[in-house]
């Protein structure tokens, strides 16, 4: 073979070689794209939250803290999911007479999405009655038995329209539950000198302090009761409300949606208020471990009850204000949860024996799904008075009783036994069988005004005894033999919860 052609088969062979390797190396320009940060995708947090992000921030590396400033927005959407609760309370007495009535209220806490409040406190709700139940033939033996010949209605209420402050008015859709005429807010007591010692005392010894207490604690309970009686008389307005303590006694009476019952009305379709920007500035701490001693306010997940909740129980809230740090950076969404157990469970038993729950949080978790390991407890709750309940120092829940039953039931077996006295044994005396007030007393032991109105207007001995001897019995069972009351921490109660603290005397678990 020629010099030529073997010059020409070593230049092929060359190329062969290197021409793809050549090919493998980056341009200039790709060199420059590489070394560039590149975009994230845009991506949906998980479902089911109140606010998700539409795009997160690229990761960047600063030189230093004033570099943050730099970082493109954070958008976010600002939407109420499905189920998200609205705090409602009436402004207008309202007649249950029939289905369509209206009804008018206003939101007394402020609903958010994420960080932003969507539906200000103060915002006007109006809707209508949508059903009236017929009483049950048990319901009506009962009210009957006490002296209400016109026991209440259960009744529905919808709310369909929102009136913002800002005057914009949103068509809801919502599912509301019965209401709390009575709405109290109660909070963890501090405790009390001597509560170290009290864990060393016998169980007589606890029984007697506690009966010593319960009796303290009635006795105050009459006298303020007494002074409240007292401001009602003086107060302007005095003239209404002894109508309505007088209809109230009536044996037929109206019924009203009464102004101050308030309302949990639940969504049943999302709300879209848009979308927002936050700066990567903003949202610095978002995520970092609440300060020690924060109260965090929160709605509870999911209903819990002595009745039938155990050691271990889970136990669900959800944040219904966001948290912020010192200098006004957030930490916590609105939406972020807190995820607790059940500590301790006992249901209410009979002999006037109440129900126990205690309950600790957990875990926060994030919008994001990521878990904070918190120490908190129960610090307050809002619930109707009829829940017959009070919070300990310790953040447990405990149903109380009447504290007036004493009093109450001696009453009722004192009048029992003025009307029960036989009339041979009044010799020489005046018979009280023609006594009005006996009789009339008689009456309003048993079965309220209607007994004294029957009282008066019968005049046999036989029938005071009747009536005196049935309340004096039905006072004695309600008050001491029936069974206690259930501790319920109802769905959505607005909470306080507090993190990082420990109370003093508080048990290891």
């Amino acid at each position: 073979m020629s010099r030529r052609w073997r010059v020409a088969f070593a230049l092929a062979a060359w190329c062969l070689i290197s021409l793809p390797s050549l090919a493998q190396q980056p341009s200039e320009q790709d060199r420059k794209q590489a070394s560039s940060p590149t975009a994230l995708p845009c991506t949906e947090m998980p479902g089911g939250r109140a606010l998700r992000f539409v795009c997160p921030a690229p990761e960047m590396v600063f030189e230093d803290a004033e570099d943050a400033s730099l970082a493109p927005p954070v958008s976010v959407e600002l939407k109420l999911p499905e189920g998200t609760p609205l705090r409602i309370a009436i402004d207008q007495r309202t007649r249950v007479r029939r289905v369509g009535e209206a009804v008018l209220g206003h939101v007394v806490q402020s609903v958010y999405a994420f960080d932003q409040p969507v539906i200000p406190a103060g915002s006007i709700a109006s809707g209508h009655v949508t059903r009236i139940e017929p009483i049950s033939k048990l319901r009506l033996v009962r009210g009957y038995a006490s002296g209400d010949f016109s026991p209440f209605h259960r009744y529905t209420v919808t709310f369909d329209h929102l009136t913002l402050p800002t005057g914009e008015v949103l068509p809801i859709d919502t599912t509301v539950a019965p209401g709390a005429a009575e709405v109290v807010h109660l909070v963890a007591k501090e405790a009390k000198q001597g509560d170290a010692q009290q864990e060393h005392k016998s169980i007589a010894g606890r029984a007697a302090d506690a009966a010593r207490e319960e009796v303290k604690e009635g006795v105050q309970e009459a006298s303020s009761t007494m002074h409240h009686a007292a401001d009602e008389v003086r107060n302007p307005g005095r003239l209404h409300r002894l109508k309505e303590f007088l209809a109230r006694q009536l044996p037929y009476r109206r019924q009203y949606v009464t102004v101050g019952t308030r309302f949990n009305a639940v969504l049943n379709q999302e709300l879209d208020f848009g979308s927002g920007s936050r700066t990567q500035e903003e949202l610095t701490n978002l995520g970092s471990v609440p300060p020690v001693d924060t109260v965090l306010h929160a709605r509870l997940v999911l209903e819990v009850s002595s009745a039938t909740a155990t050691r271990g129980t889970p136990v669900v809230a959800q944040l219904t204000e966001p948290l912020y740090s010192v200098d006004h950076r957030l930490i916590l969404p609105s939406d972020s949860r807190l995820i607790g157990r059940v500590l301790e469970a006992r249901p209410a038993r009979h002999l006037r024996r109440n129900g126990e729950l205690r309950v600790i949080f957990e875990l926060i978790e994030l919008p994001n799904g990521a878990l904070q390991s918190v120490q908190g407890t129960l610090e307050g709750i809002e619930v109707d008075r009829a829940a017959h309940m009070r919070l300990d120092e310790e953040g447990g829940a405990h149903g109380t009783n009447n504290k007036m039953r004493y009093l109450s039931a001696g009453a009722a077996v004192a009048m029992a036994a003025v009307a029960a006295h036989p009339v041979a044994d009044r010799a020489g005396t005046v018979d009280t069988s023609d006594d009005a007030a006996v009789r009339a007393g008689a009456g309003a032991s048993g079965f309220g005004l209607a007994g004294t109105l029957i009282g008066l207007a019968t005049k046999a001995s036989v029938v005071s005894i009747v009536f005196s001897a049935y309340g004096a019995s039905a006072s004695i069972y309600s008050n001491f033999l029936s069974r206690g009351h259930d501790v319920v921490l109802p769905k959505n109660a607005p909470l306080e919860i507090g993190l990082g603290t420990t109370h003093p005397g508080s048990r290891k678990h």
